[in-house]
């Protein structure tokens, strides 16, 4: 990783890069994602080599469709890639997401998790392409049905997976998709490796896209190709190394997993622990995942204002707190779900700002910093989430029935980083599946947790709700409300890298 150029930054490409990096799509209500193996190579290629793939030039007006392109590295090597070319991108991507069981352990792909249950993702089952497929509503099924005939003759189709549009909700009744990081587009933020003392939602674009300087100020590692290899004349030039041809520039890697949710199980549990009193019902629930359901965050009034979260936040409003004002998490647990996805805090705890106190806090010297110390800096480890959800809609009310039995609904989780280990696996395992985050025992994430001991033997089947001058309110024996069913690491190329990798390796 080399250091950032202190002079001025050059402009953006976003003619380079693929639309979803910089959209959501929200407006395009109705899509699927294709997971495609390789059949045949030349016509893959030729296919991919000028397939219409949206930007992130512009989305007014809203096009009536939107295709986006990834690849796994099983992908690049079926699709002829060089070898050395797909093993110079990061070693999560190349192994793999269900690569090894210590990744599956550090994810929490066990037990009901585990990749040998998955409908897809493993070993046969594991895709080559991914295609994104976004369409204004009433526009999907001919273009689907015209895209899928367009790659029948490079690819088979490994599976379909469909998304619904529940007008901003996902399945257990909570708004969501709030919370957002807001990418620095104009590369207006100085980039240094300098401490940040207070939280904010900006971002440097190299948390996100490679080729550009991260919140270390520095370059994720990424394949750098010599200009003389055949056909890389058409890359963009490294800003690191202005000699070599960036493969990963404007690129992302993309992470997907399917989550399958249980909410008649969710929503029948915490009614039995509330026995039946539907306004405790509600609190339970909003405390385990740390909102109300209509998105209103369970911290008091924000004591410090806090860059809203952009355009990918429908409500900007509900973004801007941090947890400045409940650090016991009196108000929203510290298990609570949104405060492991995002702890909103900064390089150093709380504390004065002349030199004498930040070295005190650096040091570990002062106790009251140090336990608010415990949760690792918020901007190393952000993720930019686009996943939609899929299946019916089930009502509290329907779920406490027993009217969702039989129907499957849940998350087409998506996410966008430039280090999958940094950003990704941690949040995972360092935060929402970790049973001792921030201080706790015997919990996971209230959400995600797959409720299976650690490898000390400890629980994670509980949740905890502090009270003042009391013991914690404690849940014990929560069961799996979420389910892996499949899920896998894909680079997101910037276009012309997209057709570089469509002619790479021919003859």
């Amino acid at each position: 990783m080399t250091s950032a150029s202190m002079q001025r930054a050059p402009s953006v490409e976003l003619d380079d890069i693929q639309g979803l990096v910089r959209f959501a799509y929200k407006h395009h209500t109705q899509a699927c994602f294709l997971l495609l193996r390789v059949k045949e190579r030349a016509a893959a290629r030729a296919w991919l080599a000028s397939a219409p793939v949206a930007s992130a030039v512009t989305i007014e007006p809203p096009p009536d469709t939107a295709l986006q392109i990834a690849f796994t590295s099983e992908g690049l090597r079926a699709l002829g890639v060089a070898g050395d070319i797909v093993d110079s991108f990061s070693a999560e991507f190349v192994a793999g997401m269900s690569a090894d069981a210590s990744r599956m352990r550090r994810l929490g792909d066990l037990g009901a998790n585990d990749p040998s249950h998955w409908q897809w993702g493993a070993a046969q089952r594991a895709p080559h392409v991914l295609l994104l497929l976004y369409a204004l509503p009433g526009k999907l099924a001919d273009w689907q049905a015209a895209v899928c005939a367009q790659c029948d003759a490079g690819f088979d189709q490994l599976a379909c997976l469909p998304t619904s549009d529940m007008d901003g909700t996902e399945p257990f009744g909570f708004v969501d998709g709030i919370s957002q990081p807001q990418l620095d587009w104009r590369r207006e933020r100085p980039v240094r490796d300098a401490d940040q003392l207070a939280y904010t939602n900006l971002a440097c674009l190299g948390e996100f896209l490679l080729g550009y300087p991260n919140e270390y100020g520095g370059y994720t590692d990424r394949p750098l190709l010599d200009p003389q290899r055949a056909a890389s004349a058409s890359l963009p030039r490294a800003e690191d190394a202005p000699d070599k041809a960036d493969l990963g520039r404007n690129g992302s890697y993309l992470v997907m997993r399917q989550l399958r949710q249980d909410v008649q199980g969710f929503w029948q549990f915490i009614d039995a622990q509330a026995r039946g009193d539907a306004a405790a019902r509600q609190r339970l629930a909003e405390a385990m995942v740390g909102r109300t359901m209509d998105g209103a965050p369970l911290v008091p009034d924000a004591d410090e204002a806090v860059p809203a979260a952009g355009i990918a936040s429908p409500q900007p409003e509900l973004n801007n707190f941090t947890y400045r004002s409940d650090p016991e998490g009196l108000r929203c647990p510290l298990g609570a779900h949104i405060r492991r996805a995002n702890p909103r805090n900064a390089d150093l705890p709380l504390g004065a700002s002349g030199i004498v106190s930040r070295g005190i806090r650096m040091l570990g010297l002062n106790a009251e910093a140090l336990a608010q110390d415990r949760v690792a800096s918020t901007r190393f480890h952000r993720l930019l989430r686009r996943g939609r959800e899929y299946g019916a809609e089930v009502s509290v009310a329907q779920a406490l029935a027993g009217a969702g039995a039989g129907s499957e609904s849940g998350l087409q989780f998506i996410c966008l980083n430039a280090n999958i280990a940094r950003q990704f696996e941690f949040v995972q395992s360092a935060w929402l599946a970790s049973s001792k985050f921030d201080g706790l025992r015997n919990e996971s994430d209230a959400l995600l947790g797959n409720r299976l001991p650690g490898p000390d033997g400890a629980r994670s089947d509980g949740f905890s709700m502090p009270r003042r001058d009391a013991c914690d309110a404690r849940v014990e024996g929560m069961p799996q409300f979420v389910t892996v069913l499949g899920g896998a690491y894909f680079f997101l190329p910037g276009i012309r890298a997209l057709r570089y990798l469509a002619t790479a390796g021919s003859p």
